[in-house]
């Protein structure tokens, strides 16, 4: 029947009514069902060479597999359900939240560069620039932190500003 087309259509012809009712009555939708019966006979026909008279009459064999392509597609259908219902519950994000992430974005992406700018600096100088510019020290303060002159510090912070220019102007592609 699977080598011989003229087989196979007197074979879909004869049950073709009989499938299509026994898929209809196990499932809801009738598209779905019209669906299911053409992948159940596309089934016949791909599996057709392994199907062994002596294990069952054709007609158990064909509602087998009709059997076999409903739960697949129960199976098909049961995980669309669980992935639309993690979806359950949550909103589409309007443009002020999508502004909102972008903005996020944007700033994780330049701390993340600025971090690894200063990772470039020495320790000490680290240290100052962090005293100044995120603890909000002055700059007398953080040289007296460090045991140093004002005067080091000013010139050590002056440096360590023109390094992180530079550093930070490069392109994101060379930062990896």
């Amino acid at each position: 029947m699977g080598a011989d087309p003229v087989a196979f259509e007197v074979f879909y012809r004869r049950h073709l009514e009989a499938v299509g009712r026994f898929v209809a009555r196990r499932v809801d939708d009738p598209h779905l069902a019209a669906d299911l019966t053409a992948d159940v006979f596309l089934a016949v026909i791909e599996s057709a060479a392994g199907y062994r008279p002596d294990r069952g009459s054709q007609i158990g064999w064909l509602y087998g597999v009709a059997r076999n392509v409903i739960g697949d597609e129960r199976r098909r259908a049961a995980q669309r359900l669980r992935v639309t219902g993690r979806l359950a519950g949550r909103r589409d994000l309007g443009p002020d939240d999508i502004a909102r992430i972008e903005e996020r974005i944007d700033a994780e992406s330049a701390a993340r560069r600025t971090h690894w700018a200063m990772s470039e600096l020495p320790e000490g100088t680290r240290t100052l620039v962090e005293l100044v510019a995120v603890d909000g020290l002055t700059v007398a303060d953080a040289a007296a932190v460090l045991a140093m002159s004002p005067v080091a510090a000013r010139v050590r912070l002056h440096r360590a500003r023109r390094v992180l220019r530079a550093v930070l102007a490069r392109p994101v592609t060379t930062l990896a």
